[in-house]
């Protein structure tokens, strides 16, 4: 019998059935759907799992930033031929 206090003895999970961690690009595309407010359940539960939150705040924020970038040279576009 084993004390209480020992860890059980439980196997590491096979790298075949984790997920694979998500790409860069597809980190980008979730972030895209989020600024949309559309994601189907499925690839949000994918997501979920597969994202890392350091990874959608680092895209969320250059995402912003390139929207923010477009809208001021847009407005500077139309100023200027206004």
């Amino acid at each position: 019998m084993t004390p209480p206090d020992s860890p059980s003895p439980t196997r590491p999970p096979d790298p075949a059935l984790l997920p694979k961690p998500a790409t860069f690009p597809q980190v980008l595309v979730a972030v895209l759907w989020s600024f949309f407010g559309v994601r189907k359940g499925q690839a949000m539960a994918r997501d979920a799992v597969t994202i890392k939150p350091h990874h959608v705040i680092i895209a969320g924020v250059l995402l912003a930033a390139v929207l923010v970038v477009s809208l001021i040279v847009l407005v500077q576009i139309i100023i200027r031929n206004a």
